[in-house]
C-alpha cells in the first residue's frame, strides 16, 4: 500500500493489517522505511482518535510470559538485554521497533497491541546509534546533562540519558547524520559531536519565548540594519536582541572537538530558524561575517525548504555551491559592492583609509579590515582594527 494520512477508521485498520504483515521487515530496506512511515502515521491517528483507554502493552507482555511460564530472562533474546527487559517490564524503558518485531515473532503479541506503547515513537528512530561514541565527558564537563555519576556509569546508561535529554527534539534529533543536514567543516568532523552541540544550542533556543518568524524576513535590508549595530560597542549584545525580536533564535555554545565549527543555522521544530555560534575566533571581524553568512542561509536556503540545517568552518577554501552562494550573500549585505568598488578599498589599503570608510557608513572598522585580509589573503595586516576579545564578555553565557 502506499502510506497516506489516517482519516478514518477503516484507514486505520487497513494500516495495522500491512504493519502486521511487514513486522519483520528489516531496517534500510523499502519495507522497512514504510513500517516507520505507518508507525508514525497510526500513531498520530491514535492521538487524535484514541486518547484514552489505549491497551497496555508491557500487560500484554507479562500475560503472554505467565501464560508460557517465561521468566525475565528469556525474554532477553527479544528485548536484548537483562537491563533492558527490566526496565521495559517497569516501564522505564520504551519499545523500540526491533524489540516490537521480536515480541511480534516470539510471543505473538499483535502488533496494534505493541503499537499503543505510550512511549514507544521516542525510540523508533535509535536503531544503530553508537551511543559511546557522543562525547560523554565533555558533555558531563559542561552540565549539559542531568547526570551526577561518573563518566563510566554515564556511558552504561548513555541511552537513557542521551533519549531523555534530547526529547524535546523529537526521536531523530540524536541521529549522526540527519537528512538535509549540510557540514561545511572538514572530513574530521565527528557526527556525533555535531549531533550533540546542535541538540545543545537548539535546546538552548527553545527555552526562550520569541515572537513568530515570518518567512521573507531576512534580507539585505534586514542584515544591512542589523550591521549598523556594529558601530556602537555593544554591538553584538543588540544584534541578539535584534533576532530575538524578528523571531530568529540566537545561541552561542562553544565548539565540541573534533568539529571546527564557527556557526549554524538550523531550523528548529517549530520552523523557526536558530542561528548559533561558537566563537571560535573571538574577533569582531569573525562574528559579523559568521553571523550573516548563517543569515543568508536562512534567506537563500531556509525560507524555500532546500535544507534544515548548515554547519560551518569559514576557514575552509573548498566548498560547495550552498557555500559559495552565503558567502557572497553575506559579503554583499556587510557592505554593498557598489559602495565597496567605488571606494578603491582593494588599491593601497591603510588604517586610516579603512577607519574614514567604516565611520562613513556607521559601521565596525573590523568588517572592511577583515575584508580586505580575506581578499588579499593576507593576514598580518589591520590586526588591531579586527577588535580581539571583543565579543565572548559580551553574548557568552
Amino acid at each position: 500500500m502506499i502510506p497516506k494520512v489516517i482519516k478514518n477508521e477503516a484507514g486505520y485498520e487497513t494500516a495495522l493489517a500491512r504493519i502486521d504483515g511487514i513486522l519483520d521487515a528489516d531496517p534500510g530496506t523499502p519495507e522497512g522505511d514504510e513500517l516507520e512511515l505507518l508507525v508514525t502515521l497510526v500513531e498520530l491517528y491514535e492521538k487524535q482518535v484514541h486518547p484514552i483507554d489505549l491497551p497496555d502493552p508491557v500487560e500484554a507482555i507479562r500475560f503472554r510470559m505467565e501464560q508460557a511460564g517465561l521468566k525475565q530472562k528469556d525474554l532477553i533474546p527479544l528485548i536484548g538485554s537483562r537491563s533492558k527487559v527490566s526496565e521495559v517490564l517497569s516501564r522505564q524503558r520504551p519499545l523500540s521497533i526491533a524489540m516490537m518485531r521480536k515480541l511480534h515473532e516470539g510471543l505473538g503479541i499483535p502488533a496494534d497491541v505493541l503499537l499503543k506503547d505510550p512511549g514507544a515513537g521516542s525510540a523508533l528512530h535509535t536503531d544503530g546509534i553508537e551511543w559511546e561514541r557522543f562525547p560523554l565527558a565533555e558533555m558531563l564537563k559542561r552540565g549539559w546533562l542531568d547526570f551526577e555519576g561518573t563518566v563510566t556509569e554515564a556511558k552504561k546508561r548513555a541511552e537513557e540519558l542521551l533519549g531523555a535529554w534530547a526529547a524535546p527534539l523529537g526521536p531523530q534529533a540524536l541521529q549522526p547524520a540527519l537528512l538535509r543536514q549540510h557540514v561545511r567543516s572538514g572530513s574530521e568532523a565527528d557526527g556525533y559531536a555535531l549531533a550533540a552541540w546542535r541538540i545543545r544550542v537548539s535546546l538552548l533556543a527553545m527555552g526562550r519565548s520569541i515572537p513568530k518568524y515570518q518567512p521573507g524576513t531576512v534580507s539585505h535590508e534586514f542584515v544591512r540594519d542589523l550591521v549598523r549595530l556594529s558601530y556602537l560597542d555593544n554591538g553584538p549584545i543588540l544584534a541578539r536582541e535584534f533576532l530575538l525580536k524578528s523571531g530568529i533564535h540566537f545561541a552561542v555554545e562553544e565548539r565540541l572537538p573534533h568539529t571546527h565549527l564557527d556557526g549554524a543555522a538550523i531550523r528548529l521544530p517549530d520552523g523557526s530558524p536558530l542561528i548559533a555560534m561558537t566563537l571560535r575566533h573571538d574577533r569582531l571581524d569573525n562574528f559579523w561575517f559568521t553571523l550573516c553568512h548563517e543569515l543568508a542561509h536562512v534567506a537563500l536556503h531556509f525560507d524555500n525548504g532546500a535544507c534544515e540545517a548548515f554547519f560551518d568552518d569559514l576557514d575552509l577554501a573548498e566548498i560547495d555551491t550552498f557555500e559559495q552562494d552565503a558567502d557572497r550573500w553575506a559579503t554583499d549585505a556587510l557592505i554593498p559592492s557598489e559602495i565597496w568598488l567605488a571606494a578603491g578599498m582593494e588599491r593601497n589599503p591603510s588604517a586610516r583609509k579603512v577607519l574614514d570608510f567604516a565611520s562613513n557608513l556607521r559601521i565596525s572598522p573590523a568588517i572592511p579590515a577583515g575584508r580586505i585580509r580575506k581578499e588579499q589573503r593576507n593576514y598580518r595586516i589591520f590586526s588591531s582594527l579586527l577588535g580581539y576579545h571583543k565579543v565572548r564578555s559580551l553574548v557568552a553565557g
